[in-house]
């Protein structure tokens, strides 16, 4: 087993820090291979294995056009790119196992988002005192099994706390290496495997679409549509973890219109039919928006809102989103190489989405059926079914459209 950890740190601030991992990383019968991300001085006590100006020549530069680069936020969005293209390479190389970063705000950036570029099962640890509070985790995180750890203390000397924490990290990488699961594709497996998305709203009608495909003798991933799953999801079909996709829980197609905390960005949708992977399609909870309770919007403060539960707040999507949203859908859609079938449920689209219930609007939801049906390729059918979106035998009957569809396409 390759037993090499990169150590990736803005050595010009952290060197003794990035050092004193590396020793132990030594201790534990591991091989360090210490990288130096900085950017505007020299390595402060520690050579490094791979220089700034190594990391810079592989993107085709040179550390020195980096400091002419005319800001630091441009220097450090180059070299973040060009240390994220070299782990990347290092580890197809079967040169690295995996990485520990280090860094306050800029160096835990950078080293997180060429961690990143690791698969998933490689350890992969990032420590930094913006592992906090009310910093977004999505730079420190992405969609991989990133493990982030707070230091506590600044990342500036050898304290009690700070040496801690990184003899913690280090036994903990020790423990993936020895221990862990590493990365690993059965392509068997993925032969059996289907991907659905799925949030509270969908949960009792995705867990009778699991138990229908079990019947069937395929196994199912199931990604929380939370603006970081659907795009997880995405991702591993593009590294043919799955058969095909039954993507029941569309929402992140809603958020990016009004600012909403679960936003998939602007290739959801796309990825599975540009692959050519067989997908059944639900607009599951593209009904509503999902915000914290303090951070609503004035301009959405009159909408329709339901509390699902203390941290977020579910919007009404407006009746001029929803046909928008029907426009997302057929051109994302339309590319598709694969087969697709979109099922819609006509009972409600979530929760709260019943009659009498605060996001009621059948007529809404109906012009969106009939907005996509206008605009959607000919060729990919649209079915109405006469069930609510979290009914389970909803769930049942996507699962069978998943199987018939599978009969049409490709292995």
């Amino acid at each position: 087993m390759n037993a090499t950890i990169a150590v990736l740190a803005t050595l010009d601030t952290k060197g003794p820090e990035a050092g004193y991992i590396a020793e132990r990383l030594r201790d534990r019968g591991l091989t360090p291979l210490v990288i130096d991300c900085g950017i505007l001085g020299e390595p402060l006590d520690i050579t490094p294995d791979i220089s700034a100006d190594d990391v810079a020549r592989h993107g085709g530069a040179s550390l020195a056009q980096l400091r002419e680069a005319g800001t630091r936020g441009r220097a450090v969005a180059a070299m973040r790119t060009m240390l994220a293209d070299l782990v990347g390479q290092l580890h197809r190389d079967g040169r690295i196992a995996g990485g520990i970063g280090i860094g306050g705000a800029e160096g835990a950036v950078m080293t997180a988002s060429a961690l990143m570029r690791l698969p998933v099962g490689a350890p992969k640890v990032v420590i930094s005192p913006i592992a906090s509070g009310r910093h977004e985790f999505g730079p420190l995180v992405g969609t991989r099994d990133m493990m982030v750890v707070h230091s506590v203390v600044d990342i500036l000397g050898l304290n009690e706390i700070a040496c801690t924490i990184f003899d913690n990290v280090v036994a903990a990488v020790a423990g993936m290496v020895e221990h862990g699961r590493g990365p690993s594709h059965d392509d068997d497996l993925a032969r059996r495997t289907v991907a659905v998305t799925m949030l509270g709203n969908t949960t009792r009608a995705v867990m009778a679409l699991r138990d229908e495909l079990a019947g069937a003798g395929f196994e199912t991933m199931v990604f929380h549509s939370n603006g970081v799953g659907g795009p997880a999801m995405e991702e591993l079909a593009a590294e043919g973890y799955f058969r095909g996709v039954i993507d029941y829980t569309t929402n992140e197609v809603t958020d990016p219109l009004v600012g909403g905390i679960h936003d998939g960005g602007p290739d959801r949708l796309k990825v599975v039919g540009n692959l050519g992977l067989p997908q059944v399609v639900v607009p599951g909870c593209i009904d509503f928006a999902v915000f914290e309770p303090s951070q609503i919007p004035p301009a959405l403060a009159d909408r329709p809102s339901y509390d699902h539960n203390p941290e977020f707040r579910l919007i009404r999507t407006s009746d001029e989103d929803m046909l928008t949203i029907a426009g997302i859908f057929a051109e994302r859609l339309g590319p598709a190489s694969g087969p697709v079938h979109v099922a819609v449920p006509t009972q409600g689209l979530s929760i709260p989405n019943v009659p009498d219930g605060p996001f009621w609007n059948p007529e809404v939801d109906r012009a969106f059926r009939e907005r996509l049906r206008s605009q959607l390729r000919d060729d990919i059918p649209i079915t109405t079914h006469e069930f609510h979106v979290n009914d389970p035998e909803f769930g049942r009957l996507v699962a069978r459209l998943f199987l018939d569809l599978i009969k049409e396409g490709p292995a």
